[in-house]
């Protein structure tokens, strides 16, 4: 079965950064230890990163809900260092895909920036994806989404969460509700 490991958004600002996760790092070490481990379970990964311009809408100072975080070019918008490597020194194709990338936009789903869906999309058909196994942070809003838009586009049986690396700002009750109430 060929398998795409889907990482939503694990960078620093998300991790131990201006916006952090609880159980972000944790979580994030973790993957990078199941990455290692399961060297070749994935033909493909993809990590997913906010690329805020430095006057997002979603920013407080901006009269958005959160504080400025990954910012394009900036260390917080930087993924997780041992994670990058570790996606990249394993086998198996590996991109990142970036979103939130207009300033007057919010996207909390890869899927709803075109040019990263279009992307995604040419990945599943490329290499004929029949599994996509997706985690990341936070839990309960840019994996969530990630993982609604995803069923609407493709179905729910290609989706796979990995809960124990999706750490979430409201310790995981949407999420688990979400995948609980739709039998994934």
């Amino acid at each position: 079965m060929n398998k795409l490991l889907l990482i939503v958004d694990p960078q620093i600002d998300f991790i131990n950064g201006s916006l952090p996760v609880g159980g972000a790092e944790t979580a994030m070490n973790q993957l990078t230890e199941y990455i290692l481990e399961t060297d070749g379970k994935y033909l493909f990964k993809v990590a997913t990163a906010d690329w805020h311009p430095h006057n997002h809408c979603s920013f407080d100072i901006n009269g958005g809900q959160w504080p400025v975080h990954c910012v394009q070019h900036s260390v917080g918008a930087t993924i997780w260092p041992a994670l990058f490597d570790a996606i990249h020194n394993t086998s198996g194709h590996c991109e990142v895909l970036t979103k939130g990338n207009h300033s007057d936009k919010e996207e909390y789903s890869i899927f709803r920036n075109t040019p990263s869906a279009k992307r995604f999309n040419d990945i599943i058909l490329q290499y004929n994806i029949e599994q996509v196994d997706i985690c990341g942070l936070a839990g309960d809003i840019c994996v969530l989404n990630t993982l609604k838009d995803g069923i609407e586009i493709y179905g729910s049986e290609l989706f796979h969460t990995l809960l124990s690396y999706s750490p979430s700002l409201d310790g995981g009750a949407l999420l688990t509700e979400f995948i609980n109430s739709n039998h994934l």
